[in-house]
């Protein structure tokens, strides 16, 4: 007889989707900074970098307080 595959953990993967979101805000916000200094898509309109940097701080700092805050399991 076959053992039966134990479901996967939900906390595991949402901790994987919340440091995901981290990397990804992280990530933003280096690009966004590089085409600010010109030393990437240099010929890009300035407001795209700062788009990407303000889409980075959001996404490493508010998006993952904001899943944690979803996800919570209730009391």
């Amino acid at each position: 007889m076959s053992q039966p595959k134990p479901d996967r953990d939900p906390a595991a993967l949402r901790f994987a989707i919340i440091n995901i979101v981290r990397i990804a805000g992280v990530a933003f916000v280096v690009l966004g900074l590089l085409m600010t200094q010109g030393r990437i898509f240099p010929g890009a309109p300035a407001w795209v970098a700062y788009l990407l940097l303000a889409n980075g701080l959001i996404d490493a700092f508010v998006l993952p307080a904001i899943l944690i805050r979803k996800w919570r399991t209730p009391k």
